[in-house]
């Protein structure tokens, strides 16, 4: 965590338009004063800081006490109660002895309020967080209080979900522990508990680099069920498959994309930062599959989104393929398949075609191009032809020495 001089902040006026630096989780800017007053601005509320006292309680330990937010009160108003509440920790009035006599909300009623009220506003996985915390972790907790939640309890479902009936992979155990742990620390920056019961919680390894890569015969198998599947509802997720596919975008992406993003004329899908992963705006060719893919939807003109869910009948966005992914790939018999594995596909077929690594980054939207090292080694053929040429010289070389 940086500290930096708070006097570099003007006082008088609310302060405003504070960031928080891309490489860290929060950052203090701390008044020289000697009072112990601080200013706190974490990534997930940007523009907007939150004052804090820092001091010693009773027992001889650093304690802090939330003061007010930015937009609520000036510099000068932090630093005239900040002196105050000093003034009354000398005297023996311990502001956290006071808070502990109130009442400290449930998880259920703030996870599901405040947090995910929050979560909406800046997650694009908040639906993810919405059903782990009603699949997972409420059926644990309750509406037990924030500052009654243990480790202990949570260490046996993290191992629980492991283990019949719900044999979840590390990866998703881990997923409701960081759930959970991010809900505690938004209740912290809030000032309704004091410490994080999951801070440092050992995770199950993981192995976030497993792909499956259809062959020839399976593909043309995943093909022919997308292509020859009847039904209004079923057809739209077929569709939805066949688009990432041809794009090899992310499902969050396809499901959230509008008509206004398609550019037919150049043949570009133009993805708002908004809905990239990587908060970048970017571009992604429109090839052939993926033109007739759009060709056949029919929500052109009618409809804001691509993909719309059929069951509303309100024309609201599809929000999953979950159940119908599974039904299309058990008739396929590729049961091993997960719907981003329909991105991974999309970037070997690239690779095995030459597509040069940059190449592919840029169009799977790549944070850096050593994410999109991942691929390297399906390019064995490519690699071989470019020693083949190699081999050309070499020979050429032998010959002209022979003469």
């Amino acid at each position: 965590m940086a500290v930096l001089d708070l006097k570099q902040l003007m006082s008088g006026d609310p302060i405003s338009n504070l960031v928080c630096p891309d490489t860290r989780k929060s950052i203090e800017f701390v008044d020289i004063g000697g009072v112990g007053l601080y200013l706190k601005v974490t990534k997930t509320s940007p523009g907007v800081g939150t004052y804090f006292l820092r001091y010693k309680n009773s027992n001889g330990v650093t304690a802090h006490e939330k003061i007010g937010r930015t937009v609520e009160i000036s510099l000068d108003e932090a630093r005239l109660k900040a002196l105050q509440l000093k003034s009354d920790i000398a005297r023996g009035n311990n502001p956290k002895d006071e808070a502990k006599s109130k009442t400290v909300i449930g998880f259920r009623n703030y996870a599901l309020g405040a947090y995910m009220d929050l979560a909406r506003t800046y997650k694009k996985s908040w639906p993810k967080d919405l059903g782990i915390i009603n699949n997972y972790l409420i059926p644990l907790l309750n509406n037990k209080p924030l500052d009654k939640v243990t480790r202990s309890e949570l260490q046996k479902l993290h191992m629980k979900l492991k283990q019949e009936p719900h044999n979840l992979s590390n990866a998703m155990c881990n997923h409701v522990i960081k759930c959970a742990r991010f809900i505690l620390s938004t209740a912290i920056q809030e000032g309704l508990i004091e410490h994080n019961v999951l801070k440092s919680f050992r995770m199950y390894r993981e192995d976030n680099r497993v792909e499956n890569y259809l062959d020839d015969e399976q593909l043309r198998r995943l093909l022919f069920v997308l292509n020859n599947e009847k039904g209004k509802k079923i057809r739209m997720t077929c569709m939805v498959c066949l688009f990432l596919l041809a794009t090899g975008a992310r499902l969050n992406e396809a499901l959230s994309s509008r008509w206004e993003n398609i550019d037919r004329k150049n043949r570009l899908w133009l993805i708002p930062a908004t809905d990239n992963k990587s908060f970048k705006r970017r571009s992604v060719p429109l090839n052939d599959a993926a033109i007739d893919v759009l060709d056949q939807l029919g929500t052109e003109g009618d409809y804001e989104y691509l993909f719309v869910s059929f069951r509303s009948h309100t024309g609201e966005p599809l929000r999953s393929i979950a159940r119908g992914w599974s039904s299309l790939r058990k008739k396929a018999g590729l049961e091993f398949m997960r719907i981003h594995d329909l991105r991974h596909n999309y970037a070997s077929m690239l690779v095995n075609n030459g597509v040069s690594i940059y190449s592919v980054s840029q169009v799977l939207g790549h944070s850096s191009v050593i994410v999109t090292q991942r691929y390297a080694h399906l390019s064995t053929k490519t690699l071989q032809d470019a020693s083949q040429n190699a081999a050309r010289c070499i020979n050429a070389a032998m010959e002209v020495v022979d003469l």
